[in-house]
């Protein structure tokens, strides 16, 4: 099946969700399925879909040997901002929603206005910290590649204290420029573990007004470079969508975890074509459906820019929902927590 055709134009967009689901994850996968009974569907609840655009500079973009972007992450180019600003204008235009997180370094540049825009456009923003640092990390120099090159920046803090200045920073420039508070966080990279096994961080989100974050990206195999991914690769990146649902931490935390597999995944390290980007997150949101969970899509737009230059990838997304028959919404993050049981902890 060609997974491109049907974006050519709306009206050849017509590939039902549920012809899809038999015929292509039965293809793929090997799997046998099963007609939906009408019950099933009653008890089956609403899957959420969502779109999260990770707004920092990533290294080998728009040139394989570019890599200064690792010490300038929140030093967007003009390109990274189009892209973002047109694909929040396209995501409304299609009924659906585009949840940021901004790397705060970003607003230190003289023109906002295309976030702004973005804001009032209705999509939310969340806290990406201000250098993108690795919350992780118990080592201040190694919180951040810029500490590394410049460690008097640190001032001799903890990493505890620069990751917690970075949260804060971000909070306070978004308020500042932005005129709006963080929707949510996202940790810079993300941890197989999440942050199960740091209380502390959970409780220092907590402090700083987050009630959920989103942290986790579930463990999957990856293709060799340059090479089409085999119905092994499909497989193991669904059994990861299966672990990337959200859950509440001791803490009272929320967790969502972003969705396998991520646009750097994808595109820096298998070096993939667009179709098979496009056959995955298909793949994952009509799973999603069929199971009533969560898909939370993580690209980052200086990647995007380069390797989806027409948005195929947020037209196909919207264009499942749209034509789920209700099965499925196109959310932000925050509404995704609301939904959390809070007995799980």
């Amino acid at each position: 099946m060609d997974f491109l055709n049907h974006l050519k134009t709306d009206s050849n967009f017509t590939l039902s969700r549920r012809s899809f689901m038999r015929s292509a994850i039965a293809a793929t996968l090997g799997l046998q399925t099963c007609k939906l009974t009408a019950s099933e569907s009653q008890v089956t609840p609403k899957a959420q879909i969502a779109i999260t655009f990770d707004l920092e500079m990533s290294r080998q973009y728009p040139r394989r040997e570019m890599m200064e972007w690792d010490f300038q992450k929140g030093n967007l180019n003009q390109e990274t901002k189009t892209y973002s600003l047109k694909a929040a204008e396209l995501a409304s235009g299609l009924n659906g929603t585009i949840h940021y997180f901004c790397v705060g370094r970003v607003l230190e540049q003289e023109d906002v206005q295309w976030l702004k825009t973005i804001s009032e456009l209705g999509h939310p923003i969340g806290n990406h910290t201000y250098d993108h640092v690795n919350v992780w990390a118990t080592d201040p120099e190694k919180t951040q590649f810029r500490f590394q090159r410049s460690p008097w920046l640190l001032g001799g803090k903890t990493a505890d204290q620069v990751i917690r200045q970075n949260i804060r920073l971000t909070t306070e420039a978004m308020k500042q420029r932005l005129n709006i508070s963080p929707d949510g966080f996202r940790t810079p990279g993300g941890s197989s573990t999440a942050l199960d096994d740091r209380e502390d961080l959970q409780k220092m989100l907590l402090a700083e007004g987050f009630s959920w974050v989103s942290s986790k990206y579930p463990r999957h195999k990856y293709s060799l470079p340059k090479t089409e991914p085999d119905n092994e690769i499909y497989q193991s990146i669904l059994s990861a969508q299966n672990e990337a649902q959200p859950y509440v931490y001791p803490s009272g935390l929320v967790e969502i975890p972003m969705g396998p597999i991520s646009d750097v995944g994808a595109f820096r390290t298998s070096h993939w074509k667009l179709k098979y980007f496009l056959k995955s997150v298909e793949l994952c949101i009509q799973q999603a459906i069929e199971q009533g969970g969560v898909y939370d899509f993580l690209c980052h737009p200086s990647i995007m820019y380069v390797e989806d230059p027409h948005f195929e990838t947020i037209k196909l997304i919207c264009k499942l929902v749209n034509q789920s028959g209700g099965r499925a919404e196109l959310v932000g993050l925050s509404d995704i927590a609301k939904r959390v049981p809070r007995n799980q902890s």
